[in-house]
């Protein structure tokens, strides 16, 4: 090789990583001045970001400092369920009958085992009762019963707040869900001084309706839709006023003990497909010599995209809970699946002892880690875990595209190129996941604001600068 040729070549690489660590500078000073601007003269900034590419440090701002992840907790979660779960894990929903069967008729009870799959949707279990109609049963004599005893009889999480009732995105923990484990309402205008026209989505027999609400001849409304929360009701009340412009809305709540209403529901297909039925529905323990109809199963990789990219706290709990329960057997708890959580804190490079994990979808105001711990484990995935690390990322929400990020992330520089979590708590705000430079290099951070009043919008808008900081370095 000609020696000129080989000096011009030394010369580009170190003219490269000059400018390699002129761009890390500036980008590192551009985001410790942003954490100066009046903003965070009350609230608190936090940020970690690595290059994976080039494998060095980029940015640690309060890198340490314990604060509450909001849904960032998901993470963690989804980490843990792809590394000791593995993505083909399954969330099984199982049918059986007691007694015999003859001339298609089950002289005996029906069961149905819950297996905390949070994505069962009406239309499928109508298809799955359905399946045991195939199975040649026409008519049970006897009752239909739940085993709810995967999990313990906690309903929700430690640390969660009682106020968040009913609302949907703190939903009662069950191993038998359906639909969200909660009900859409719908509301339109009618006449002036009539109450506005109620329409529950699904339409069934489970719910009382106490409509106090009117129609009022207003351009304003102020109706409220919630249920008799503080006495465990699922009696649904509608009070205050709608204005008879008001096009139609709706609203979403949580049901009290959602286990029930699964085992309404299935009633009501059981009847609907012919399947003669005059028991009880009620829960109880699956017998030993219980015979299986079949299973329905669904994979964790399925469940994965509603949590992280909707932030689907049902989702997370359930799988959250499935840790513990692969791990430690029956009863699930929270305490369980902590100590599944400990064991990646550990492999990850960390001290468990250092923070505090209550649940798996980030509600509780218990939760305490850092920057830090979010970035060892993106960074640890990328790095260690390639196969669980796809499965991760395509998990993610993408700026500017779809998700909890579909509507943020629209300058050029990051719309489509970041895949992040977002969380929110009161006065809480944090994003962590990944991104690619104008350089093409990978980058991992993590970004935690907390302490802010109801500035929500401020608090996302400086998460994008910061991430439109790390994609411009070269």
């Amino acid at each position: 090789m000609n020696f000129f040729f080989k000096i011009l070549l030394v010369a580009l690489f170190v003219s490269a990583q000059l400018t390699a660590q002129v761009s890390f500078v500036k980008a590192k000073k551009k985001i410790e001045l942003l954490g100066k601007e009046k903003f965070f003269e009350s609230a608190l900034l936090a940020v970690s970001a690595y290059d994976l590419t080039a494998r060095k440090t980029i940015v640690n701002l309060n890198s340490k400092k314990l604060l509450h992840p909001a849904s960032n907790e998901k993470l963690i979660t989804t980490a843990a369920a792809l590394l000791y779960l593995g993505e083909d894990y399954s969330f099984k929903t199982s049918f059986y009958y007691s007694g015999f069967l003859k001339d298609s008729v089950c002289y005996g009870d029906l069961y149905v085992k819950g297996g905390g799959d949070p994505d069962l949707t009406i239309d499928e279990l109508d298809s799955l009762v359905t399946e045991i109609k195939s199975a040649g049963i026409r008519a049970v004599t006897g009752s239909l019963y739940g085993d709810v005893s995967l999990f313990d009889s906690t309903y929700w999480g430690e640390g969660w707040m009682w106020d968040d009732e009913p609302g949907i995105s703190a939903p009662f923990l069950t191993p038998l869900i359906v639909n969200g484990a909660g009900i859409r309402i719908y509301y339109a205008p009618t006449a002036v001084n009539a109450p506005p026209k109620i329409t529950l989505e699904p339409d069934v027999d489970f719910f009382s309706i106490d409509n106090r609400a009117l129609t009022v001849d207003a351009d304003t409304s102020d109706l409220t839709i919630t249920r008799g929360w503080m006495s465990h009701s699922n009696n649904i009340i509608i009070e205050g006023t709608l204005s008879k412009n008001s096009g139609i809305g709706y609203e979403e709540i949580s049901l009290f003990k959602p286990g029930f209403f699964f085992l309404s529901l299935m009633r009501e297909s059981l009847e609907k497909n012919g399947i003669a039925f005059g028991g009880i529905t009620d829960t109880a323990t699956l017998p030993q010599n219980a015979v299986e109809i079949f299973t329905f199963s669904r994979p964790l990789k399925n469940v994965l995209p509603n949590m992280n990219k909707e932030s689907d706290n049902l989702s997370a709990e359930a799988v959250f809970l499935q840790l513990g329960y692969a791990k430690y057997g029956a009863p699930a708890n929270a305490g369980k699946s902590v100590k599944v959580i400990e064991e990646l804190i550990t492999q990850i490079g960390l001290n468990p002892k250092d923070y505090r994990i209550a649940d798996g979808s980030g509600l509780s105001h218990y939760n305490l880690v850092s920057t830090e711990l979010m970035l060892n484990l993106l960074t640890y995935l990328y790095l260690n875990k390639p196969e669980e690390y796809e499965t991760f990322y395509n998990s993610l929400a993408i700026g500017g595209v779809d998700g909890t990020l579909s509507a943020r992330m629209f300058a050029k520089e990051i719309l489509g190129n970041v895949r992040a979590k977002t969380g929110t708590l009161s006065g809480i705000s944090t994003l962590s996941g990944y991104l690619t430079t104008q350089g093409n290099h990978k980058i991992a951070f993590s970004i935690f604001i907390q302490n802010f009043v109801e500035q929500y919008g401020a608090a996302r808008s400086y998460q994008d600068r910061i991430c439109k900081i790390l994609s411009l370095m070269k």
